[in-house]
């Protein structure tokens, strides 16, 4: 995944090239040394670091884990707990976890799975011979590298020598369809043989495309766990017995490694002759690959099915509601065990597809849901500032940003301010007060933030001069700041540097987002407006001609090697954003005589693909023309209309996935989160909607929350911050809610 524009460029000297996931607790990215080695590199989020307890727990992780080193393990590299951020380096496994490999291709076929098999077992003696308990192991933390399976994210393993275990701070730690009964039973009670029932739900995971102890409710999956026999359906003897014996209720029935590394030689063949199915699964299994999705009508009245069934897995086998007091015993179980499991690493993509109870990260730790407005009363800075009136004046509401738990907001007449994440509290607000009074004020854009720094652009009324500002994130204060020729090329923030056209705006200049400092100039083509967008890693200029019709000219900036090409788009297309390393424009749909037609619900006629390496294009045409607020992610497309329907549209084909109307009246930019596989919406009023991503199912609806309805003004977009949703409404109203329960009543900021 690409870095967010909030992720910082460096960490321990190590570059950061791009995301490798995100949890409760921190995230993991991919970064290099100076020597040209990559590394998996996991920073803890702000929070966590000012708590004593979790760098002490964290302090003990990396001890722990530089105990372990095996050929199917990510050794500890480097690392340093007592950094203002803690963060740790281990070996950067190229390769899909295992729960990617099967979701894109269903289950393995013995060859694979027999590697994975006992790879998996020589990793957990080296683990367990360093006196570790891995405690989590599960699809998402197995990466499948060429050479053999690589077991990673020990960041809840446990010195099993220690007296003080990790769930004694009061968090459980583990995965429920993965974990074993002790676990969930007594958590000071696990040991070496809780990993190996962990690996026989692994392995069944991995035959089957399922685990032995799924539904689609984690508390029942944790009562199954504790009492239920395991639905080995499709597992063929004799790895069925073998896997019985793994996934034995005592821990003490369970084999040690030294006898399931044996049998599972035995059990699994090196070749296997016919069809690969039939020698691992028994009857009625699952086919390995291929698996396609069934025709079905439900969904909301005007979903529109898919043009190509996509690939997916397996569906979870879901066993009928227990009896009604199993029922309490799960639902106890549930509230003491599930509900305080630890956040872990790396809830990405890779998870194993949550269900609609399990799908919600959980908030950060003293987050409540709350409410506030952009001019509250702030403890640094300018303290108060006028509220505009209820008609006329602004010309949009305030567009916020999160960085590190926080949240900056700015807008017209709306000086940036820090709100806290968790609390909603005015943190500081910037900026001098002149520059909102009066009946035309300024407009503030929050470029981004980076390097601690929020660089925001200062758009006066009338004929003054634009600046960009850059303010320290902690307090506020002014870093620096520069005059902008915005007439024809608008300012940019890169995951390294912002770059700004300055002097006769004949030319652009790149600065360091923290001091300001020049990096280095670009000359912009001639007669021509520009703007500029991040791409696969690199800058891009794409100019439109200033005078008359023509063709967009598209060109790296500052490439590595020889000049740049110089690329052309038509004129009419609007670029949306990257994906499959091509460049993606939309575009606008002409009327007879050729002209582009326009305005907010303009409709859209092909998506235009163009490699920037060679500049091949190609262009697919849309099934219908679509308009509104479009999105990209995933290779989907999420067109929102003002009306509130919102429609997911296929880059590769054009064709429509579904179509869902909402009550979500002119919504803004559609938000897609990889890690719940939502889509999150705002509307004028303050109301925020979910959909399903792949379904169109809609999850859920909010009450408007805006204090006045300026409906004339277009919506923001819903942020993610650590498991809650921040957005703002147009007359400021600033709120965050958690999409597991969206209708709690906000506490005031």
């Amino acid at each position: 995944m690409p870095l967010h524009r909030d992720d910082p460029k460096s960490v321990g000297g190590y570059r950061l090239l791009d995301r490798l996931g995100a949890g409760g607790m921190g995230v993991v990215y991919r970064g290099r040394a100076r020597s040209g080695r990559d590394v998996a590199l996991k920073v803890v989020h702000a929070q966590y670091a000012e708590d004593p307890v979790f760098r002490s727990r964290f302090r003990q992780e990396i001890a722990a884990v530089r105990k372990v080193s095996g050929a199917f393990t990510a050794p500890v590299l480097d690392a340093d707990p007592d950094a203002a951020r803690p963060w740790m380096a281990t070996q950067y496994v190229p390769g899909p976890s295992l729960a990617r490999r099967v979701r894109d291709h269903g289950a393995l076929g013995p060859a694979e799975l027999r590697g994975l098999a006992l790879g998996l077992v020589e990793a957990l003696r080296d683990i367990h011979g360093a006196g570790v308990v891995h405690r989590d192991l599960k699809p998402a933390n197995v990466l499948l590298a060429q050479d053999g399976p690589r077991v990673i994210d020990f960041g809840i393993s446990r010195a099993a020598e220690n007296h003080l275990t990790l769930t004694e701070t009061g968090q459980m730690i583990g995965t429920p369809p993965f974990m074993s009964p002790e676990q969930l039973a007594d958590a000071r009670e696990v040991g070496p043989a809780s990993d190996v029932f962990s690996l026989g739900s692994l392995l069944a995971y991995a035959v089957t495309g399922r685990g032995p102890f799924d539904t689609d409710s984690p508390y029942l999956t944790a009562y199954r766990v504790v009492h239920d026999v395991p639905a080995l359906d499709g597992v063929g003897q004799p790895l069925r017995a073998l896997l019985e014996r793994c996934l034995a209720k005592d821990a003490a029935d369970r084999p040690v490694l030294e006898d399931l590394a044996q049998d599972l030689a035995a059990v699994l063949p090196e070749r296997a002759d016919g069809d690969p199915a039939t020698v691992i699964l028994g009857g009625g299994a699952v086919p390995a690959a291929g698996v396609t999705r069934a025709a079905t009508t439900a969904g909301p009245p005007q979903r529109v099915r898919p043009a190509a069934p996509e690939p997916v897995r397996p569906r979870r086998r879901v066993r009928p509601l227990l009896a009604a007091a199993g029922t309490a015993g799960a639902l106890a179980l549930g509230l003491t065990a599930y509900l305080t499991l630890g956040p872990g690493w790396a809830r990405s993509a890779d998870r194993t597809g949550p269900s609609a109870a399990s799908r919600w990260a959980a908030p950060p730790a003293g987050w409540k849901p709350w409410q506030t407005t952009v001019y509250e009363t702030a403890a640094r800075g300018v303290r108060t500032t006028p509220r505009p009136p209820a008609v006329g004046g602004l010309r949009g509401g305030p567009q916020c940003h999160v960085y590190e738990g926080a949240v900056y907001c700015a807008g017209d007449g709306v000086l940036p301010v820090r709100l806290d994440g968790r609390t909603g509290r005015t943190v500081w607000r910037a900026g001098p007060p002149a520059a909102v009074t009066g009946d035309d004020p300024s407009r503030f854009v929050i470029l981004g933030v980076r390097d601690d720094a929020v660089l925001v652009e200062q758009q006066p009324p009338g004929e003054g001069a634009t600046r960009v500002f850059a303010f320290d994130t902690t307090t506020g204060d002014r870093l620096w700041d520069r005059a902008v020729n915005d007439e024809w090329t608008e300012a940019f923030l890169s995951h390294e540097v912002v770059v700004i056209p300055e002097g006769d705006g004949t030319s652009v200049t790149a600065r360091s987002p923290r001091t300001g400092a020049e990096r280095w100039t670009e000359r912009l083509p001639a007669q021509h407006a520009c703007g500029m967008t991040e791409a696969v890693r690199t800058l891009y200029l794409h100019c439109a001609p200033m005078e008359g019709t023509g063709d967009n000219l598209v060109r790296e900036v500052r490439p590595a090697d020889g000049p740049a090409r110089l690329l052309t788009v038509p004129g009419g297309a609007e670029y949306v954003g990257a994906f499959d390393g091509r460049l993606l424009f939309l575009e606008l749909t002409q009327d007879e005589e050729g002209n582009v037609l326009v305005g907010q619900d303009a409709p859209y006629a092909r998506v235009r693909w163009l490699d920037p390496v060679t500049g091949a294009h190609r262009t697919v045409k849309l099934a219908e023309e679509y308009g509104g607020q479009v999105t990209l992610g995933n290779g989907t497309l999420w067109f929102a209309t003002s009306s509130g329907r919102v429609t997911a549209v296929s880059v590769r084909t054009g064709a429509p996935l579904w179509q869902t109307p909402t009550s979500l009246e002119q919504p803004g930019e559609a938000t897609y989160d990889p890690r719940t596989g939502a889509v999150y919406l705002a509307s004028a009023s303050g109301r925020v909607g979910a959909l399903d991503a792949k379904k169109g199912t809609l999850l859920w609806e909010t009450l408007p929350r805006a204090e006045r309805n300026d409906t004339d003004w277009g919506a923001t977009k819903v942020r993610s911050v650590d498991g809650a949703l921040v957005t703002a409404a147009p007359d400021g109203t600033v709120f965050s809610l958690d999409p597991a329960h969206p209708g709690r009543k906000p506490h005031p900021g």
